[in-house]
């Protein structure tokens, strides 16, 4: 439903004066028409017949476009004339073809294209974000929008995706090629070195600290119908033997360490080629990534990572932010200076307009067409009358000017050829 606005009532009146012009204008020649009649015939000279044709033609031309300005708003004098209300009667099929003028002219690939080609988008929006304070402001939208988009999200839905993912990922890739690859890269680097000595230095000193229940491990393991003397020799032997080898380990690192280097390079080869090995390992993959606990701990990742994200987008310094801004800032000064880039962004801006305008052309065209129609006749009437009623009076004032000066003409020339 249209509405009358303060301006509307404006030009409403300022119709309704040039109506009063327009129709004082016609009364003016129909009382000349008169008056030169009545003094053709009281004797007068020949200029009044000249004047009786001007006014007889005005008033023609006056009432012809009175009649035509009319129809376009109702029935003249209220009779149903065909083809007259013009605009209330024929307002839906209006909105239609305005639609259709729209969609096929300002819609249409070429033109759209042309008008963003013509507009330079890509070099107007990188002067704009080459500027520090729009780069700001897009930052910090960005991090508004990220956190909600990350509020939003429910926890449990993102996790099963998350740990589905993972998992599907792990399943399909062979690992044991990739480990081995690494183990024997890691030993010819001599970066197992630091490990091996932490595990032997803390290993020496666990068994140090622990030597009554590493004995009592062992003689616990013994069958039950060997004396408890042997039992306890046993045990003693073996302590000995594993401090003895654990020591060399950590104090005589070339000679001891020869074998454990031996054995990782010839394990990393194994899981490279070595059948047997890498379908062990496969084996190995499934069974912990199957394990609930290796599950929760990959679900939980989401949780933490949510966390991270969410506390850098609120931090104004923190490195997230001040990496967005810097790349935004970059961004802006290469599409404001470099042509290949504004070609590229224009392109896809183009491509993007372009694929919603042909798309949804009709519902874009639907708009015109449906508000059209829901607008009520009778009010519509009145407020394009408003809008473009007093132009359309000139009409009338130029229809009786112009056929009075034809009508003159006409008598004239018709006078002079009978003369």
């Amino acid at each position: 439903m249209t509405t009358f606005s303060a301006a509307d009532e404006e030009k409403q009146r300022g119709v309704r004066r040039m109506k009063l012009t327009a129709t004082g204008l016609l009364l003016f020649v129909a009382v000349v028409y008169v008056l030169a009649k009545w003094t053709s015939n009281a004797g007068a000279g020949p200029w009044a017949g000249y004047v009786a044709a001007a006014a007889e033609a005005g008033m023609v031309g006056a009432l012809a476009d009175w009649f035509a300005v009319t129809a376009l708003f109702r029935h003249p004098l209220g009779i149903p004339i065909p083809h007259t209300a013009i605009i209330p009667t024929k307002k839906d099929q209006l909105g239609v073809t305005l639609g259709d003028f729209v969609g096929e002219n300002f819609l249409s690939e070429a033109v759209v294209r042309q008008r963003l080609r013509a507009v330079g988008i890509g070099s107007r929006l990188g002067a704009w974000l080459a500027e520090p304070q729009n780069a700001d402001r897009v930052t910090a939208e960005l991090a508004t929008a990220l956190r909600g988009a990350l509020t939003v999200l429910r926890d449990s839905d993102v996790q099963a995706v998350v740990g589905e993912a993972i998992t599907r990922r792990a399943n399909i890739q062979e690992i044991a090629p990739g480990i081995g690859k690494m183990l024997e890269k890691i030993v010819l680097d001599g970066g197992h070195k630091r490990v091996v000595d932490l595990v032997v230095s803390r290993a020496h000193d666990w068994l140090v600290l622990h030597d009554e229940q590493v004995m009592d491990a062992v003689q616990g393991g013994a069958p039950g119908w060997t004396p408890r003397f042997v039992d306890k020799k046993v045990g003693e032997r073996v302590y000995k033997e594993l401090l003895r080898f654990v020591t060399e380990m950590r104090d005589m690192p070339p000679t001891a360490r020869g074998t454990l280097d031996r054995f990782l390079t010839d394990f990393a080869s194994d899981l490279q080629s070595d059948t047997d090995t890498r379908a062990r390992v496969e084996r190995l993959k499934g069974e912990v990534l199957g394990r609930g606990e290796v599950q929760d701990l990959i679900a939980s990742a989401w949780t933490a990572v949510r966390s991270m994200i969410v506390a850098a987008a609120e931090d104004e310094r923190s490195e997230l932010r001040l990496r967005v801004r810097a790349s935004l800032l970059s961004l802006g000064a290469r599409m404001a200076t470099e042509p290949k880039i504004q070609g590229k962004v224009d392109s896809w801006l183009e491509g993007a307009a372009v694929h919603v305008v042909t798309t949804y052309r009709k519902e874009i065209t639907s708009l015109i067409t449906d508000t059209v129609a829901s607008w009520d006749a009778e009010h519509t009437t009145k407020k394009i009358e408003a809008n473009i009623g007093r132009d359309l009076q000139f009409i009338r004032i130029n229809g009786t000017v112009v056929g009075s000066l034809a009508g003159l003409l006409i008598y004239t020339v018709t006078h002079a050829l009978g003369a």
